[in-house]
């Protein structure tokens, strides 16, 4: 890709992605957001709107919706990834013969591969050796994007960035740049991990300096991991990092948080997602994100501490508990 963007195909129909879809449009960007199916598709270009994830915020004229098919993907100067972790090597298989040689291709999937543990930006890579790459990530809730109300991201890529920012930055939705991928990348994804351990929190009533005190400490193992995985530090002080984390885990919006205090409140997990009913990225990400720490030898101990109540049958006092019951230590290491 060269110069600007001036068309765009966004995969995946979940709010965020049908979100970016309308912003790129709002921008003048000719938009074909893909659908699952024909029949998605068609329902959702009737309807003018995604009346179930984004209900009330209009399809802009430069905005269609179409599936996998469609010649237009081929004749995209970006492809974006806004699809569930669990289902983006589907979607990157599906398309393999789709995208043109010369597109970037943008991840904005706040989640890692739980089998394996990669970023969103390694399995493209994977699939589509060479390319330019970049990730969109920081605090965006996809109803307050889409009212209009002032919100903030970052964008970090391997390639030009500037026609990246310059498509989606709009007066009221600030694009910041980056050169750090991964730290972006992995803010992202972790930041769920620590909006579940908030909501847990809130739920139980357990004040402002202990909600404060998870955040940070949620914070500092996100920080350390990204950085034993080649990120910078400084990004997790940056909007893909604290941003994300603060409003993920304070805002009623945020499916993570809800999650947490579901679960708290003794729902079990797989209740607690089906109430949600869309994606909460968080809880594949905890033990994907424990055994990347393993692996590299990173200490996560809140993390661990989810995973015992997800997948170990520990009960959220114990394992509160369990976190308060540590030894102390010094705070920065």
């Amino acid at each position: 890709m060269t110069g600007s963007i001036s068309s765009a195909a966004v995969v995946g129909t979940t709010s965020w992605g049908t979100m970016l879809a309308v912003q790129l449009a709002r921008n003048g960007v000719d938009v074909t957001l893909v659908a699952r199916s024909d029949e998605e598709a068609r329902a959702l270009q009737a309807a003018g709107e995604h009346r179930e994830r984004l209900p009330g915020v209009a399809f802009p004229p430069d905005l269609r919706v179409s599936t996998a098919h469609d010649e237009a993907i081929g004749a995209a100067d970006l492809v974006c990834f806004v699809v569930p972790s669990r289902s983006i090597v589907a979607n990157l298989e599906e398309l393999a013969g789709a995208i043109g040689a010369d597109a970037t291709l943008l991840s904005a999937t706040k989640g890692i591969e739980a089998s394996t543990g990669r970023r969103m930006s390694e399995l493209i890579a994977e699939h589509f050796p060479g390319r330019a790459l970049a990730v969109l990530s920081g605090p965006n809730l996809s109803r307050e994007v889409a009212a209009g109300q002032p919100s903030t991201t970052v964008i970090a890529s391997t390639g030009p960035i500037e026609p990246l920012r310059d498509a989606f930055h709009s007066r009221t939705f600030r694009v910041y740049t980056s050169g750090d991928v991964i730290g972006v990348e992995l803010g992202g994804a972790l930041k769920n991990v620590v909006a579940i351990a908030g909501g847990m929190v809130d739920h139980f009533g357990f004040g402002d300096n202990a909600k404060a005190a998870i955040l940070t400490r949620g914070l500092a193992e996100i920080t350390r991991l990204a950085v034993a995985a080649g990120g910078d530090a400084l990004t997790l002080q940056g909007l893909a990092g604290i941003g994300d984390v603060m409003a993920s885990a304070y805002s009623s919006l945020s499916r993570n948080r809800r999650l947490g205090e579901l679960v708290a409140s003794g729902v079990s997990l797989d209740e607690a997602l089906a109430q949600i009913d869309e994606t909460a990225e968080g809880a594949n990400t905890v033990p994907a994100a424990l055994d990347l720490a393993k692996r590299l030898g990173v200490e996560m101990p809140v993390t661990a501490g989810l995973n015992s109540i997800f997948y170990g049958g520990v009960t959220p006092t114990a394992a509160i508990e369990a976190l308060l019951a540590r030894d102390p230590t010094v705070e920065l290491r």
